[in-house]
């Protein structure tokens, strides 16, 4: 029974008494002294006399013979005195019952006292179990107000328990405890019981924790809060931090790398097709950054990527997206564009922000770009398909660089077709080289005075198995563009050796074969090549003649005049292909050891109709004279033509007019029979 049930009930059993309430809060509230005087009050207003009293047995009080006696417990008793033995039946009863009703207030106190203790007991235990736990523990009403708070707590968080206990458990967040409550909602709806947080301490660090909950019930069972348990992970989450930045960003640059810049475009094309916006992409190669990173270190190059990608950013908005692909290669996402022309400004401002050079551990550098641009969705609708086209795009850039800082193209579907006949082409070559798919034909060089064969250029063929003869105007530049042409001018060389020595064995007087060197082949290891293949095929150096074009020496003068001098040198002559179709510096051009000029198919077109064509050819022929030079013309293909090469002071011509580019048999025939041209 309820201690207050119990009271009502004597409440109920003894309503003629008025104190009985009074005794009732006595032995429930009072110990000691004041208890005993409390209930030597209530006996004397019970029992109406002055010799009623609450007696301890052990008290000293003087024996009366006339004194009644009702014991509570041993040790204590009820008295009642004065009356000399002439107590009524009213008077026995209230002593009676007042002794009872005490009996069991006092039985029902010592139970109070029991289970307090108890739960006291339980409470320390609790207590300093969770004061031993390095966790740190805090139990909340449903409310989120905190009810506990533990010794782990307070080391976690820096407040005292006196601090924390009634205070609502937002104190406690970060800042936007709106949106973490939402989060929170559902992560209890969910059934969820582990989370990661993100906490403020008393001294306004921020920090991250794992936060485990469970439920804190009643005696019935029913959920009356939450207990929660966290522990600081900010170490380990800053470990996960930096593992997850080396794993998608550039370290160099830090702009995101491929695969971020991927996931990134992907999210941002679905949110495009949401809104029926235009997205472009940009695919951006630096040119010229290979020279510089090689010949400066890479310490060079990297603080030069670095300021790139700096300009780069410092040009686009907030909401566009930059990445650093791989070595000197960047794309950049543009979301939300209006039209798709601003994707073309936007990779003309781009391409502005290389104008100004560069300034670099005292080295002032220059840079361009080239740049291709995609469109979704009619280029692509996922970042994969969108790099590709860009790339394409960017490919036809380079081709066709319009200014120092480089150049831009848009993606189109002729420019795919174009790119897959490229790679058609080359799987192409490199299985040509093994499978003997080139031959040579030569193309002779007539003396404009005696109408004699004095010499011949050397054309690489090719026939193809599927395709037939496929031009080299369409596999050079593919060729130069792989790095295969330097194969392909080694087996040029060989060839040409090899057909040279057949000739000179079957008695045919030596004369020149031109062979064209490309520029990757220039080097400073082209010398002794061409001597080790001269004695391989047991042939003077008179048999061979090097055309080179001018564009190829003017970029690098000064290293290739030592090379050149080297080769004619043991007797191997040079001539200058494609002449005036460059930039020539004629300081250098007076320096060069070149034996011949040759003068482009370009010029000799329009002549005599031109004017200017026959005013520039006039001009080389003349020039060259005064540089002790021959001249030869090429692409002479009418009598028109070649009489005005003849009074103008022309040496040799080669072109349709005289012969097109044979095999070796029949140019071998020609040999033998001393064939001469008709001039007249």
């Amino acid at each position: 029974m309820q201690l207050t049930d119990m009271i009502n009930g004597v409440k109920k059993d003894v309503h003629h008494l008025a104190l009985g309430a009074e005794l009732g809060d006595a032995v429930l509230r009072l110990q000691g002294d004041a208890l005993e005087s409390e209930l030597n009050r209530i006996a004397k207003a019970v029992l109406g006399t002055g010799d009623a009293a609450f007696v301890l047995a052990h008290a000293s009080m003087p024996e009366k013979h006339d004194t009644v006696r009702q014991f509570v417990s041993p040790e204590t008793f009820y008295m009642l005195s004065g009356k000399k033995n002439a107590y009524t039946d009213e008077d026995l009863t209230k002593l009676a019952f007042l002794a009872e009703m005490t009996e069991k207030l006092f039985s029902s106190r010592a139970k109070l006292d029991h289970r307090l203790h108890e739960s006291l007991q339980a409470q320390l235990l609790q207590s300093q179990v969770l004061d031993q736990i390095h966790e740190s523990v805090i139990t909340m009403d449903l409310a989120g107000f905190i009810l506990s708070w533990n010794a782990g707590a307070e080391s976690l968080f820096g407040y005292t328990a006196n601090e924390a206990i009634g205070q609502n458990i937002l104190f406690l967040y970060e800042n936007d405890a709106v949106d973490e409550l939402r989060q929170f909602d559902l992560f209890l709806e969910q059934g969820g019981r582990e989370m990661e947080v993100r906490r403020r301490k008393k001294s306004g660090e921020i920090f991250w924790a794992s936060l485990s909950l469970s439920p804190l019930c009643d005696a019935s069972s029913q959920e009356i809060g939450m207990i929660g348990y966290l522990s600081d992970i900010t170490d380990r989450k800053l470990a996960e931090e930096r593992i997850n930045h080396l794993a998608y960003y550039d370290p160099l640059t830090d702009l995101p790398n491929r695969t971020l810049f991927k996931k990134l475009i992907d999210k941002a094309l679905l949110q495009s097709q949401r809104d029926n916006t235009i997205c472009s992409l940009l695919f951006i190669d630096l040119n010229r950054f290979k020279p510089i990173n090689d010949t400066l270190g890479h310490q060079i190059g990297d603080k030069l990527l670095k300021q790139v990608a700096e300009r780069f950013r410092l040009a686009l908005r907030d909401n566009d997206v930059i990445a650093r692909l791989g070595s000197d290669e960047f794309a950049i996402g543009l979301l939300g564009i209006n039209q798709d022309f601003h994707a073309g400004l936007v990779a003309q401002k781009l391409l502005s922000t290389l104008d100004l050079a560069f300034s670099i551990d005292g080295h002032e550098l220059r840079i361009g770009a080239s740049i291709g641009v995609s469109v979704y969705p009619q280029d692509g609708i996922d970042a994969d398909q969108l790099l590709q086209k860009a790339d394409i795009a960017m490919c036809k850039a380079k081709r066709e660089v319009e200014r120092s800082s480089g150049s831009y193209a848009f993606y189109n579907q002729e420019m795919n077709r174009t790119i897959a006949g490229r790679l058609y082409l080359e799987s192409g070559l490199r299985r040509a080289l093994h499978h003997e798919e080139f031959f040579l034909q030569y193309q002779p060089k007539i003396d404009m005075k005696s109408g004699k064969i004095i010499g011949a250029e050397a054309l690489i063929r090719w026939t193809h198995p599927k395709k037939g003869t496929i031009s080299p105007t369409e596999f050079i530049p593919v060729a130069e563009e792989t790095g295969l042409i330097l194969h392909i001018d080694d087996w040029v060389l060989e060839t040409t050796c090899a057909q040279a020595r057949m000739w000179q064995e079957s008695g045919v007087p030596a004369f020149r074969i031109a062979v064209n060197i490309s520029a990757k082949e220039f080097t400073s290891a082209l010398p002794e090549r061409i001597r080790r293949a001269l004695a391989f095929h047991q042939i003077p150096a008179c048999w061979l003649e090097l055309e080179i074009t001018e564009s190829m020496l003017m970029h690098s003068a000064e290293g290739v005049i030592g090379i050149m001098d080297e080769i004619t040198g043991f007797g191997v002559t040079l001539a200058l292909d494609d002449f005036g179709t460059g930039y020539s510096s004629l300081s250098y051009l007076k320096r060069f050891p070149i034996a011949t000029l040759k003068i482009d198919r370009s010029f000799i077109q329009g002549i005599p109709q031109d004017t200017n064509d026959c005013a520039i050819a006039s001009a080389i022929i003349s020039m060259a004279k005064q540089l002790r030079h021959k001249v030869i013309a090429e692409g002479v293909e009418s009598r028109e033509q070649f009489d005005f090469l003849k009074q103008a002071g022309c040496d040799e011509v080669q072109g349709y007019l005289f012969s097109r580019p044979i095999d070796a048999d029949k140019f071998s025939e020609m040999l033998k029979k001393d064939f001469h041209f008709t001039l007249s």
